[in-house]
């Protein structure tokens, strides 16, 4: 009776499937796998948050430049304030500061600016020159540019060359095609 029993579990043992896993060799395949994916993931993943936040700058100044199109039609020259614009944008975000700046006496022509705030340097900076366009009619126009620097980081006041924008010649605004490029 004692053989049989053993034989019964000795055949039951032979009957149930070995057991099932993951060599080490096979886990370290998977895990070299995901960490290649993941540094070829994670620098696109890091581009886009970037590009999230440059939105907030791109919105802003495009604001701004229409902001100061009405300004100028109400008051015939543009604010060199961002207060006077009435737009309630704040002069500060988390991201970016905005300033306008000029150098013409007369305030015939403005730069837009939206330069990335200390801890941001990783954001492009943008520019919206606006200046007043030709006076073909006696309908007033103003021509209004907006441009992404070509290098993350600040670009002060006092580093733009207002030629570069067409700002006091006839046609439309441009890009300093040295720091800047049109994104529209």
């Amino acid at each position: 009776m004692k053989s049989i029993l053993y034989l019964r579990l000795i055949q039951s043992l032979h009957r149930c499937k070995p057991a099932k896993g993951f060599t080490l060799i096979e886990l370290l395949v998977v895990i070299v796998v995901l960490g290649i994916l993941s540094a070829i993931a994670l620098p696109s993943f890091l581009a886009q948050a970037s590009k999230a936040k440059q939105a907030e700058g791109r919105t802003y100044v495009g604001a701004m430049n229409r902001a100061q199109q009405a300004y100028y039609l109400e008051n015939g020259r543009f604010a060199n304030n961002l207060d006077l614009l009435g737009t309630g944008l704040s002069s500060q975000t988390k991201y970016y500061d905005y300033t306008i700046a000029t150098n013409s006496a007369n305030l015939n022509y403005v730069i837009n600016l939206a330069n990335p705030r200390a801890g941001a340097n990783a954001l492009k900076a943008y520019y919206g020159p606006t200046k007043i366009g030709p006076n073909e009619s006696a309908a007033i126009a103003t021509l209004t540019a907006l441009c992404e620097s070509r290098t993350p980081g600040t670009v002060g006041a006092a580093g733009l060359n207002y030629g570069a924008f067409r700002l006091g010649v006839e046609g439309s605004p441009t890009c300093d095609n040295s720091i800047a490029k049109s994104v529209r």
